[in-house]
């Protein structure tokens, strides 16, 4: 089951994160065998030899992982991927500002430093760190940005599909468009996986788990169904990182980091080789047939490229 927390980020701004590994069975842990369940599936009892009572000793706490969305993503789309994850780590994924059940403040900010200062009070406040960070896009950069600037807070760090080089005035002017061509509001959900999924100009050749990532943040309205960011909002989060390179901050993480890429992702292999070259301790993994939303499109190949990451250093 998974568990909602209430956190305060930078400017007070109220933040939703979710547990995933609320209790034991839950998703991303394995449960550890007791003293009468190991070995069967179940859970019923297994004989065991008897030896003395020993006073229990304390537990460490989990390794902390803390999953960071993309631009209009939330936390729930990390879920599919997340329920493949097995070892003892607390992961925790944030609903970040302006983003599903957190927070969207009318006046912002929505500047990198608020993103990162966000990220940085829910690993405190919850106890995360040294936390590995797992960041999709958006949410990568975040990641990058703070194990540069706390590197006290942060143990590794995985980024998914997010570039260093600018995207430059052309791609925001883009993306403006791109939101004024939305026909919002959608009569039904079924719309909406048909446009996102099919009849968006952006789309290729149809793409059904594109049109179901849209519709998870989606909401119902008096005349239909609208996203739950504000795409205004949107638009200023991007403008604060899409002009820049963020190549010299990428330099300053000193922590093991793994570069994921899906094959027809929006970070090229050139790219992403690049930024594993200019990690101090840089690691690289690639999916095929996967696109830019690969941990949601293909959570079992996104997991596998992962995990063995994760274990290598979240294991004492």
């Amino acid at each position: 089951m998974v568990r909602r927390l209430d956190v305060t980020g930078a400017d007070g701004v109220r933040l939703a994160a979710w547990d995933h590994t609320a209790g034991p069975g839950g998703p991303g842990i394995v449960p550890q065998p007791g003293p009468d369940t190991a070995g069967r599936p179940g859970g019923r009892p297994v004989p065991r030899p008897a030896r003395a009572p020993q006073a229990p000793g304390p537990q460490a706490p989990a390794p902390g992982v803390l999953l960071l969305h993309g631009l209009m993503g939330h936390a729930g789309h990390w879920a599919p991927a997340v329920r493949r994850l097995t070892g003892g780590h607390r992961i925790v994924a944030l609903d970040q500002r302006g983003h599903g059940a957190s927070e969207k403040p009318a006046g912002g900010p929505f500047t990198r430093e608020a993103y990162v200062a966000d990220a940085a009070a829910v690993v405190e406040q919850l106890g995360l760190g040294p936390v590995t960070l797992v960041g999709h896009s958006m949410g990568a950069l975040t990641a990058w940005q703070l194990a540069a600037e706390r590197p006290d807070l942060v143990r590794a760090l995985v980024i998914c599909d997010m570039r260093a080089s600018a995207l430059g005035a052309a791609s925001q002017r883009a993306w403006q468009d791109w939101f004024r061509d939305w026909p919002a509001p959608f009569p039904s959900l079924e719309a909406v996986h048909r446009w996102f999924g099919d009849e968006d100009p952006w789309v290729e050749t149809p793409n059904p788990a594109r049109g179901a990532f849209f519709a998870e943040v989606m909401a119902e309205h008096p005349d239909g169904w609208r996203p739950v960011f504000d795409p205004e909002q949107m638009l200023t989060s991007r403008e604060t990182w899409v002009h820049d390179a963020h190549w010299d901050s990428l330099a300053q993480v000193r922590c093991p980091t793994l570069v994921v890429r899906g094959l027809d992702g929006e970070l090229g292999r050139a790219e992403a080789q690049e930024m594993v070259r200019v990690l101090p301790h840089g690691a690289y993994a690639e999916i095929p047939d996967a696109g830019h939303l690969l941990h949601y499109t293909h959570p079992e190949a996104w997991s596998e490229a992962v995990e063995p990451f994760l274990n290598g250093v979240l294991t004492p």
